[in-house]
């Protein structure tokens, strides 16, 4: 008989081969072996609600029935080919009809890419060389991208600050940072460097920050008056804020936007889409050689990922889906209002409720900066509590599913009793 391993077996075997003994995603002491609907479970057989939903994708829940038997009957056909295939073909039809800015669709496998091809794109369209983004936004792994986005250094804007070790100085020459929601900030900025900017890349909602009344807006009338770039990454909010992302959601359509998560249901997909004129850069025989912009990825627009992406928004596109998906999230931030009213301590409730956190601080929280003034130990507390009453979640993130039920707000409102008691 085949031994069975425990999870802290599991952890020693990680603990050999994976540097920190992870994936450098998330927690490594959890190591999830199955996952049903809104439940998921560990390899030590503990049963979780699942508010992570594997950092967004699975806003269905896990093994969605009709998921499933489409992804099944793919399997059959072929897992990967490299060519064009119908599925990709028709699940960027549905992007197109999807995002108001999409009007061509180009194809990665990770949200990290296209970031970072939308990057390229900006700079190969205009000729220039300046990106800008705001402190505190995640667009990815790519040099440009870890740049002031976690910075333990506060430098005078519009300075950038490294991540992570390896980047060349190079790069933070051409990297500008602002702060999010500052008007009058975006507005000097773009103003001094306008003819050296190719593009804005902005996350619509910042991890969990809303854009300030007339923030965007603003920031699309800059854009357009000194013919930059203005990408949104919608890695995250793209068919989660609404069907056609941050971008229906706020009614400010951008040039470029970068969409994964949700769109490939699961499996390792995602995409860029915008106008014409500027997707156009990927075509080899419509511009010129020092214009044109090289992308090939061996698993882009892979028929199983892209079967998957499209019974997921099929699904998505049903009436009420999004009412539901809100009422869920609505009803996770009242039962958090609650149960942290009753203990006097300083909270906000920060984001949208597809997508939310309760972060600890007395202070409105508009910016990276605000947000770093939470109270971490507070924090920390509170997670680590709701984790031992059987909820995961990210730290920082409540992400809201279809799948929840009945069960699962008891089971939550239970929890946030507890964690909220565990902060007196």
């Amino acid at each position: 008989m085949q031994k069975i391993n425990t999870q802290e077996e599991w952890i020693d075997r990680a603990k050999a081969v994976l540097p920190a003994a992870g994936f450098g995603n998330f927690d490594p002491s959890i190591i999830l072996k199955r996952g049903q609907g809104s439940r998921v479970w560990d390899e030590n057989g503990n049963e979780f609600v699942d508010l992570l939903i594997g950092s967004g994708p699975m806003l269905l829940g896990h093994g969605h029935p009709e998921v499933q038997e489409a992804i099944y009957r793919q399997i059959s056909d072929g897992l990967t080919f490299f060519t064009n295939n119908a599925a990709g073909i028709e699940l960027a039809e549905v992007i197109c009809d999807a995002m108001p800015c999409a009007e061509k669709v180009r194809y990665v496998t990770s949200g990290s890419e296209a970031d970072m091809y939308a990057m390229r794109l900006a700079r190969a369209f205009t000729g220039r060389q300046k990106i800008l983004k705001f402190e505190g936004g995640y667009h990815g792994m790519s040099a440009e991208a870890q740049m002031s986005l976690a910075p333990t250094l506060r430098q005078n804007f519009p300075i950038a600050v490294p991540d992570s070790g390896g980047i060349p100085d190079s790069v933070q020459a051409d990297i500008l940072v602002a702060p999010f929601n500052d008007i009058e900030f975006l507005t000097s900025i773009i103003s001094e460097f306008e003819h050296q900017i190719a593009g804005v890349i902005v996350e619509p909602l910042q991890r969990l920050i809303p854009p300030a009344p007339g923030f965007l807006e603003t920031l699309r009338d800059l854009c357009t008056k000194a013919n930059i770039v203005l990408i949104f990454d919608e890695i995250v909010t793209g068919f989660r804020l609404a069907y056609g992302g941050a971008q229906e959601a706020y009614g400010v359509v951008p040039d470029l936007c970068t969409v994964g998560k949700i769109v490939g249901g699961g499996f390792p997909l995602a995409a860029l889409a915008g106008r014409t004129e500027i997707m156009t850069h990927f075509d080899k025989s419509s511009v010129a050689n020092e214009r044109w912009l090289m992308q090939l990825g061996t698993l882009s627009g892979n028929p199983l990922a892209s079967i998957a992406g499209l019974k997921t928004l099929e699904i998505l596109r049903r009436e009420g889906s999004y009412d539901l998906l809100r009422n869920h999230g609505q009803r996770l931030m009242e039962m958090n209002r609650q149960a942290l009213d009753a203990t006097g301590i300083p909270y906000r409730i920060v984001g949208e409720p597809p997508l939310f956190d309760v972060v600890f601080t007395d202070q409105p929280v508009t910016n990276y900066r605000d947000h770093q003034e939470e109270n971490t130990i507070r924090n920390q507390t509170f997670n680590h509590a709701l984790r031992s009453q059987g909820i995961l979640k990210f730290p920082g993130k409540v992400y809201s599913s279809l799948a929840l039920t009945e069960d699962d707000f008891s089971v939550i409102g239970s929890a946030l009793d507890v964690a909220a008691k565990s902060l007196i």
